[in-house]
């Protein structure tokens, strides 16, 4: 008689078991909650964590098998951090309710200290990056971070919100207008805000170049004006040019549609003194939990976050604020 093996066929519980799987070890929740506001290199993480570096790979590739953390590549270097969870997925309101439990954990001491390490090492990394590259750093300011280092960052956030095929979005300080195509192809009418004719004329190149007949530019400060409305305001690498970053988000509160949703790209806070003459940067950064209060202050919810750590030193926190859907008296 023949006995024939059962097929072995893939099915929904495989998924959910990989999340499980995933979030059954405590190294691996510590590692979740070690990326609640980082991303790590898996050398890095190897060093927080006190173990080999092909330990950490093994329990980072059990994670990002379950979803729980996603990549990016600079250069030789691949950086760690939390994914998003997508509650209308199978598994995602367990991924939801997971990182939940896992913010509530606290490191232990010996872990907190060596992520002091190594933010320690970046900043010194930090240093010595610019001081090999600061001849060249005054006409190249991206190479602090441009917008290949935090687009995919940005895209992950403004993907999960939803907005109607009429929605229309506004983008302070559109710089060389690099993001502008990725706005066009998501939202109706896309409109461009910048105080500077020479970077507008930058933007209106990329326009012209990609044929993109739903955006409009316009010169004007984003503070001063008040007919703009959006459901989706966007700023990227702007607000630390502003003298008042609280006001400025209070202004850019004002701009959304009951129920819209600002973007905000910055640095994390950072000690490059040097920055301010290079760059024109009136702000090192901005502690987290400042931007949350400050949005809170202007009417806004804070939503989810993403952080980009740079093989440079420094650290970008990608933010989603939202207008409450009732807020029809917020100016």
């Amino acid at each position: 008689m023949n006995l024939r093996a059962p097929s072995l066929r893939h099915d929904d519980c495989d998924e959910l078991a990989a999340l499980c799987k995933a979030g059954g070890d405590p190294l691996r929740l510590n590692v979740l909650r070690a990326l609640a506001n980082d991303s790590f290199g898996v050398l890095e993480l190897a060093q927080i964590f006190a173990i080999g570096q092909s330990g950490m790979s093994h329990h980072l590739k059990v994670l990002a098998q379950a979803d729980l953390v996603a990549t990016r590549r600079e250069g030789n270097a691949i950086f760690y951090r939390r994914a998003l969870p997508h509650t209308d997925h199978l598994g995602g309101k367990l991924h939801a309710a997971l990182l939940e439990e896992v913010d509530n954990l606290a490191l232990p001491a010996d872990v907190q200290s060596r992520i002091g390490q190594v933010h320690g090492q970046r900043a010194a990394a930090s240093q010595d990056f610019f001081s090999r590259v600061a001849e060249k750093f005054r006409a190249q300011q991206d190479l602090i971070a441009g917008l290949a280092q935090y687009r995919e960052s940005v895209l992950a956030l403004l993907d999960k919100l939803s907005f109607s095929d009429e929605a229309t979005a506004l983008e302070v300080g559109p710089g060389d207008g690099g993001f502008l195509p990725e706005l066009a192809r998501r939202f109706h009418q896309v409109t461009a805000l910048d105080n500077s004719p020479a970077m507008l004329e930058l933007a209106r190149q990329v326009c012209e170049r990609d044929n993109l007949s739903n955006v409009s530019l316009q010169l004007a400060d984003a503070l001063n004006n008040v007919s703009l409305r959006a459901d989706c305001v966007v700023l990227n690498m702007v607000l630390h040019h502003f003298a008042a970053p609280a006001e400025a988000l209070k202004q850019m509160a004002g701009l959304l549609q009951p129920g819209g949703s600002l973007l905000v790209t910055d640095l994390c806070s950072h000690n490059q003194s040097w920055a301010r003459e290079a760059c024109g940067d009136l702000w090192l950064g901005f502690e987290q939990d400042d931007l949350a209060r400050w949005a809170t202050a202007a009417g806004l919810v804070p939503g989810e976050s993403l952080y980009v750590g740079l093989r440079n030193g420094f650290q970008i926190q990608v933010r989603h604020f939202q207008r409450p859907s009732g807020d029809t008296h917020h100016r």
